[in-house]
């Protein structure tokens, strides 16, 4: 068959498994996977795996050897017990290979109050399909095994191998999961994440810093607080000062891959914010936590001490606070931003590919969430990303489109003829 005609079967041959692919999104959204709690998915995910001819293997990742790389980000849950599943179709030889990779683990649902739908449900109404991880990224996962199924069950051979790769630990940083795959030499010429970005190519994403700042007061009774120092009060400053640099970085820092339909490249806020531990005491204690992102370009080092420097000017400017200094850590997640040059010819291939599959333009994009697309570079890998539609991710009522996890498989299974090459 000429290229165009095979392409097309296959384009078909996804169409045709519609409900197919929608039943098994929504099996795998029914099994809870949150954090740490994810084997019962990727036990599903193997299940399927093993219906194809692929050499399906697990691997659990090893704290120690991941810690002596640069973009481990440490998890909160121990990895005994938790495997990623790998599993690799051997092409016929002389074509590009290329992972197709996705996470199973989720965030919390909770609060429970919050939802309309069960998150564990998987309850269709109209073109959405809800629940904890429908969006990001349970559809996607099982977009890219169906993508490789519908060529597989077309008869057709690819020459380059393609391996999927189902992993862990996404959410809490990636490093049990992607880092430990590739970190194993499970690698390839090419990487797709298939994160939910509305039907268009990622190539960026903001480097992000989690940090912690504490302020101390003088606590009291109530009854005597003229004479005590409020830490909730002398937070204010801090406070402030952390919404004067985000409207600042708001005004001054700029990328065109992050503003295509948001005139904003990078964020500065706010997350918790604890104090005291009685209410008929002045609060001695403060402390917020928070998160700064920032663009390719920058570097962590020169926008942590921005904020450190700001920090250090408001509490010059506040007699307890000159003489009690607010205390800034970093904690948790710290990651660098992700570029990957536009014109790298694998790009162009998952670009054009995903064009003509969806019959209308796809633009290149930055993200302002980190995903494990960032790991591919550190080992000498071209990725991006694509993936449904979906809205609500990490809150109440998560969705996804469900006519474009269709379009996903299909851009997906155009791609892996395009790149891989078949005979």
């Amino acid at each position: 068959m000429q290229s165009r005609t095979v392409e097309q079967h296959v384009f078909d041959a996804v169409s045709a498994r519609h409900d197919e692919i929608i039943e098994a999104v929504r099996n795998l959204v029914r099994i809870p996977s949150v954090v740490g709690s994810e084997q019962t998915a990727q036990k599903y995910m193997a299940d399927l795996y093993r219906n194809l001819p692929l050499s399906v293997v697990t691997l659990e990742p090893d704290a120690d050897k991941l810690r002596q790389l640069s973009g481990y980000v440490p998890g909160p849950v121990p990895y005994a017990g938790r495997c990623n599943i790998i599993a690799t179709l051997k092409g016929t030889g002389g074509g590009c290979s290329l992972i197709l990779n996705g996470h199973c683990d989720v965030v919390s649902p909770e609060p429970l109050d919050a939802w309309t739908y069960d998150p564990w449900g998987a309850k269709i109404d109209g073109d959405r399909l809800y629940g904890r991880g429908a969006g990001d990224m349970k559809a996607g996962l099982i977009a890219n095994f169906f993508a490789l199924k519908s060529i597989l069950d077309a008869g057709i051979a690819l020459n380059g191998d393609v391996t999927l790769q189902s992993v862990i630990d996404e959410e809490a940083g990636g490093g049990g999961g992607t880092l430990a795959c590739l970190n194993a030499g499970y690698t390839a010429d090419a990487m797709i994440c298939t994160e939910p970005h509305s039907l268009q190519v990622s190539i960026a994403h903001v480097g992000a810093a989690f940090f912690r700042i504490r302020v101390t007061g003088r606590s009291s009774h109530i009854g005597q607080a003229h004479l005590s120092v409020s830490a909730i009060e002398k937070m204010y400053p801090v406070i402030q000062v952390i919404r004067q640099l985000d409207e600042e970085r708001a005004r001054t820092v700029h990328h065109p891959l992050f503003e295509r339909t948001i005139n904003r490249s990078c964020h500065l806020g706010i997350g918790t914010m604890r104090a005291g531990d009685w209410p008929a005491t002045v609060a001695g204690s403060a402390e917020i936590e928070g998160r700064i992102s920032f663009i390719p370009g920058e570097t962590r080092e020169a926008v942590q001490k921005k904020l450190e420097d700001e920090v250090h000017a408001a509490a010059m400017k506040d007699h307890w606070l000159r003489a009690h200094p607010p205390v800034v850590e970093w904690i948790g997640v710290q990651t660098e931003p992700w570029y990957q040059d536009p014109d790298h010819p694998f790009v162009q291939t998952f670009r054009h590919a995903a064009q003509d599959a969806l019959g209308q333009p796809v633009f290149l994009e930055g993200r302002k969430a980190a995903c494990d697309a960032r790991f591919a570079a550190s080992f000498g890998m071209p990725a991006a990303c694509t993936g449904p539609i979906a809205g609500n991710v990490h809150g109440a009522d998560e969705w996804v489109d469900i006519p474009s996890v269709i379009a996903t498989t299909q851009v997906l299974a155009k791609t892996i003829l395009r790149w891989c090459g078949y005979k």
